[in-house]
């Protein structure tokens, strides 16, 4: 099926060339090639680019590259490099993108294929004896696999044997505050290490853009004076999406993300408009915003926390749109620490992409940015049973079975459960990176893998180690939450469902919940002292008024309200 797409692709783009050709012209084609962190119309930089060249014909592009879809296409340690949730939201965000550009005029061309080789077949089929400039724009990115695909569709440009010019450009996007305006070197050698003196000087220095318009109707010429689309273009365009059949995925697979588990936080819908909508839900109709910072660490529920996140991923939502929205609330509603937290939010994001441009691929290394030598556990047991949610421990338990059922998990989640692999098991952080790059509909190379990165202690930052037993009476001190994902625990009261290894034999037969049976007996030790020199270490004394937790009293000391400001 992709191979028919293929072939018409380069049918309707040799009939454009030749008939700008023989007018006597010299065409200027430009491919603009979206991916999978821009896949909106509002915003985009490299859309607005692509549309200010002045190409006689700009055919908007979308490959499903065959190397990161389907079963075959795998990370080093066996997981999917696109879970069929994931793949199942993109294809959504890829038919909503097709719509929103022929609502200014243009249109799509979706192919299923390896992007190198769907360029470079286009290229073959231009006449050698024609004079003609063809470009591709596609948003900048910075990690080591989408660089490298764009560096193979450059060779392929190349290799072709044609007189015209012929380049690929890449645009900066995705990201709040523009690379160029941050206050540091271009290598970005002077930018801190960590978050918050980060975080300080871009807000003391930098001014956000003001969300670029759509591009206008008419700007993305699918044909030009000379040459009018013909059925072969038409029928391209409006091919059908991939299915997740033709991509290759197996049938469990596609049943897994066809299925909508009823516990879910919300029903997850890939694309601009649905992006666009929850924006407008979350902020305007259900006047949430003014409550977020209060609210962001719950776990159950659709409106504790934005859920903008999957939307944000892939670009289907602006991070300087969101931010104008926070903006135009405080003008026009309230203004407060909430209002400024969804935005601080979007600068984390911003950091992460940055600390990635800044370290390149040491981000995916086993000692990181600063190659830390440390021997990590690689127990296959432990790793099935943190993967299935059947460690022993409700609160990781229960966040590990909703990301499996679902895509999805809590930001607060997300900072237990890789604290618990990495460093009560030690288990190797890059299989729990690899994990969620299968699982998470919100999956974002650089936010997943420099918080992986982070929290396994191998940036230089601080290490946090979270107590899983506070951090569930902290958070979910009913015990609803866990309750909600692991059933077994239902009977279980409430001052013994966090440490259900607590339990009396009695009282296991009594709360229909016994250990080893109905519900897993603890994988480590609870509350298992650490060892230095071989001998316990005392329980450190804490100081009066000071917080249980580490990350906690950090995290504390960064929560005061900053500031963010428009440009103009």
């Amino acid at each position: 099926m992709h191979t028919l797409r293929v072939l018409s692709f380069l049918y309707m783009t040799t009939k454009i060339i030749n008939a700008l050709t023989t007018a006597g012209n010299r065409p200027k084609v430009l491919f603009h090639w979206f991916r999978h962190g821009d896949l909106r119309v509002h915003d985009n930089a490299a859309l607005i680019h692509s549309s200010k060249i002045g190409a006689d014909v700009c055919v908007p592009i979308f490959i499903f590259d065959e190397d990161a879809f389907g079963d075959k296409a795998r990370t080093p340690y066996g997981h999917l490099k696109h879970g069929s949730k994931r793949a199942k939201f993109i294809t959504e965000s890829v038919q909503d993108l097709r719509k929103q550009l022929e609502s200014i005029g243009s249109g799509l061309a979706v192919v299923h294929g390896e992007p190198a080789s769907v360029f470079e077949n286009i290229l073959k089929d231009i006449p050698n004896n024609n004079d003609i400039d063809v470009s591709v724009v596609c948003q900048e990115e910075v990690s080591s696999e989408e660089r490298d695909a764009v560096e193979a569709v450059r060779a392929a440009m190349k290799k072709s044997n044609y007189n015209g010019k012929r380049d690929i450009r890449t645009v900066w996007g995705s990201t709040m505050y523009e690379r160029d305006d941050l206050p540091f070197d271009a290598d970005l050698l002077e930018m801190p290490d960590t978050f918050t003196p980060f975080r300080h000087k871009v807000e003391k220095n930098c001014d956000i853009n003001r969300p670029l318009p759509v591009p206008k109707a008419g700007s993305i010429p699918l044909n030009s004076d000379t040459v009018t689309i013909g059925s072969s273009l038409r029928d391209m365009l409006t091919a059908p999406i991939p299915s997740l059949e033709e991509m290759r995925y197996t049938d469990s697979q596609i049943t897994h993300a066809n299925e909508n588990d009823s516990r879910s936080v919300m029903q997850f819908e890939g694309g601009e408009s649905a992006a666009l909508s929850r924006v407008k839900e979350y902020i305007w109709t259900k006047d949430l915003l003014k409550n977020y910072f209060d609210t962001r660490n719950g776990m159950i529920g659709a409106d504790y926390s934005t859920k903008f996140s999957p939307w944000l991923a892939h670009g289907c939502v602006s991070p300087r749109y969101i931010a104008s929205e926070c903006r135009k609330y405080e003008e026009q509603r309230v203004e407060n620490k909430s209002t400024y937290w969804v935005v601080f939010e979007m600068l984390w994001r911003d950091y992460c992409k940055y600390y990635c441009t800044k370290h390149g691929n040491s981000i995916f290394f086993r000692g990181g940015p600063i190659n830390k030598e440390k021997k990590w556990s690689t127990y296959a047991g432990n790793f099935e049973a943190w993967r299935t949610g059947k460690t022993g421990y409700p609160l990781v338990d229960a966040n590990m079975r909703e990301l499996a059922a679902t895509g999805f998990m809590s930001n607060r989640g997300r900072q237990n459960v890789c604290s618990f692999l990495t460093i009560d098991l030690n288990h190797d952080w890059r299989m729990g990176a690899y994990w969620f790059e299968e699982t998470l509909l919100d999956y974002d190379v650089y936010s997943n893998w420099y918080n992986w990165c982070a929290g396994a202690g191998m940036t230089g930052g601080r290490l946090n180690r979270f107590n899983i037993v506070k951090q569930s009476k902290d958070y979910d001190l009913q015990g609803e939450y866990v309750r909600y994902w692991c059933p077994e625990l239902k009977d279980v009261p409430n001052n013994l469902v966090h440490e259900p290894w607590k339990m009396t034999q009695f009282q296991q037969a009594e709360n229909n919940c016994v250990l080893g049976v109905d519900y897993p007996n603890p994988i480590i030790a609870p509350s298992q002292p650490q060892k230095k020199g071989g001998k316990h270490q005392k329980p450190q004394r804490r100081k009066k008024g000071a917080s249980n937790n580490a990350h906690q009293a950090y995290e504390m000391k960064s929560l005061k309200k900053g500031n963010f400001k428009f440009k103009g």
